[in-house]
């Protein structure tokens, strides 16, 4: 009994530590999982706690359904406008793009470490896959917003390449099991197995559970976000079970559910982010337990060529083929080689040689765990500086102080979101009733110090007042412009990030070209900003896109749907260039 009450307090503290160090990291804009990992090592055999944990077989159970759990969220929080620009190039990053990262580091593994050219792809593949909410993360903790287009690729490969990279490693470590070595027509077969019955399954397992969601009526609110998680739980290891990708079963899994009308929806998304960060903080404590900070400077010489291969030759080369067809900016390209950051995914596909007792097994776990330390730590600290230094950055849109889901009325659609207004917001303009919003969306009530008002006794709205509007989520942009003030300071960012002036996307070329004396290119005087700009890109536009026309730079400041509906305009500084 004392030494479950103790393994108990150890957990117990071990995790206060760790979400308690969060505020640490932020302020030093260290990655968050770099500490965790940290705090697992510093409890470990080697470290200060002095805890001894060698179960490779329970850190894979953890490690799967920690990440099973993680893919899911994931799943959830991917909103379906992001494919409209990033779903081509990031499903070739998490292919074509981890088979020549794998390639490229996995054969310069095997000559420096005297591996067979099979051990040296098994390694590549182990540290192939990227982990984009490290990314996402750290650019949240700098408060920095990146283009669309470069979110997007990254957020959809992340969720996709993850699938691609545990195909790999147990597609090689069956073969080296085997004894094989040499590739044959069998891998290609097991990856339309591990593929096809990942889709199917996370599919059908999607609509399966969209039903049940929205079909019973449970008695209580917090049964509707367990019974989400029986399901994600069940789509993993029913896929894995039958010879699927169980991982990327459970990412379309999420994505369904996450872009379709659901009881519950914003109850079900909060209790996933929680348990996607417990499980996240789980998962690097263990992983950290796990190893030997002795054993890593035994590797660190050969680990560190390693990382500098996967990060200065392999990750640029698979993004530099793997976007070509998509005339991303050389920019964009820069920012998404560098910040391919590896998380806990190659720490876990490590474990898999181990549990099939290859030969080099100890040598492939030390390399990659110290790969991910330098990655994280080096690429990690670099991320924000990164995208201002490139011109990534875009101003920020700012949401609702809180929303509260509607679902428990049996209505999918609509929820309450919760405005606080701000000095010099447009929405001051107005009194309640008379706030230009969607015909479907109304203004419920104001809350003006401890006093609720109803909407007939505001004249007007004030600065302070908390305005409760029922909308729908598809909505929420509009509204987030309208009510919303950014912080202080953003006004003038946002005026030196996309002009002084402002421009309507139907106005012709040439009539701009007047009033600035602006080069036209031949038969161009009649086409809309919108279409040229559009033609310039090569490619979607998304806010943030720019060009240069002779002296001005002309900026995407407002889409609607593919069109460019607003132009920012502003000088182009001479020591400058537009990419």
């Amino acid at each position: 009994m004392d030494l479950s009450n103790q393994l108990i307090l150890a957990a117990g503290l071990l995790l206060l530590i760790s979400v308690l160090s969060s505020a640490v990291s932020s302020r030093l804009g260290a990655p968050l999982l770099l500490v965790f990992l940290v705090v697992g090592m510093l409890a470990g055999v080697d470290g200060i706690g002095g805890i001894r944990f060698d179960d490779y077989q329970g850190t894979h159970l953890v490690g799967s359904l920690a990440l099973a759990v993680i893919l899911f969220d994931g799943g959830l929080h991917t909103h379906k406008g992001i494919f409209r620009v990033g779903l081509r190039p990031a499903l070739t990053l998490a292919t074509l793009g981890v088979l020549i990262t794998a390639g490229a580091t996995g054969l310069f593994a095997a000559w420096l470490l005297d591996l067979g050219w099979l051990e040296g792809l098994l390694l590549g593949a182990i540290i192939s896959s990227t982990d984009a909410a490290a990314v996402f993360s750290l650019l949240r903790s700098h408060g920095i917003a990146i283009k669309e287009r470069v979110g997007a690729t990254l957020e959809i490969e992340s969720g996709t390449n993850d699938p691609m990279a545990v195909f790999l490693t147990i597609a090689l470590v069956e073969m080296l099991a085997a004894g094989q070595r040499s590739l044959d027509w069998h891998i290609l077969a097991f990856f339309v197995q591990q593929m096809g019955l990942g889709g199917l399954f996370g599919v059908g397992m999607g609509f399966a559970m969209l039903y049940l969601l929205n079909r019973f009526t449970l008695s209580a609110k917090g049964l509707y976000p367990l019974l989400a998680l029986a399901g994600a739980v069940m789509t993993f290891g029913l896929t894995s079970s039958l010879g699927g990708s169980g991982f990327l079963a459970v990412y379309l899994a999420g994505l369904i559910l996450g872009n379709r009308p659901l009881q519950m929806k914003q109850d079900i998304s909060n209790f996933h982010v929680g348990l996607a960060w417990l499980a996240q903080i789980v998962m690097f404590l263990t992983l950290g337990l796990l190893s030997a900070p002795s054993d890593l400077v035994d590797v660190a010489p050969q680990g560190l060529l390693i990382a500098l291969v996967l990060m200065l030759i392999a990750r640029p080369l698979a993004v530099y083929v793997g976007l070509q067809p998509f005339r991303f900016p050389w920019r964009e390209q820069v920012f998404i080689a560098w910040v391919g950051l590896r998380g806990a995914v190659p720490i876990i596909l490590a474990i898999f040689p181990l549990l099939a007792q290859l030969e080099h097994a100890y040598l492939m776990f030390n390399i990659a765990f110290f790969v991910v330390l330098i990655s994280l730590l080096i690429q990690g600290w670099t991320v924000a500086p990164l995208a201002r230094w490139l011109r990534l950055e875009v101003p920020p849109t700012h949401g609702p102080l809180h929303r509260v889901d509607l679902g428990f009325l049996g209505n999918t659609d609509y929820e309450l979101a919760a405005y606080r207004l701000e000095e010099d917001c447009r929405a001051l303009q107005y009194a309640p009733l008379q706030l230009p919003m969607p015909s479907q969306d109304k203004p419920v009530l104001v809350l003006r110090g401890n006093r609720v008002m109803r909407l007939r006794e505001v004249d007007k709205l004030l600065p302070g007042d908390i305005l409760y509007v029922l909308t729908r989520a598809a909505d929420l942009s509009g509204l987030n412009r309208l009510f919303s003030k950014p912080p202080l300071g953003s006004d003038a960012k946002r005026q030196r990030f996309f002009g002084e002036f402002e421009i309507n996307g139907e106005a012709l070329l040439g009539d701009l070209a007047a009033l600035y004396s602006l080069p036209v290119p031949p038969g161009q005087a009649q086409t809309s900003l919108s279409d040229f700009i559009s033609r310039e890109l090569h490619t979607r536009p998304v806010v943030g896109d720019q060009i240069a026309v002779g002296p001005v730079r002309l900026i995407v400041k407002e889409l609607e749907g593919n069109a460019i509906k607003r132009v920012g305009l502003k000088l182009v500084d001479r020591r400058e260039t537009v990419g």
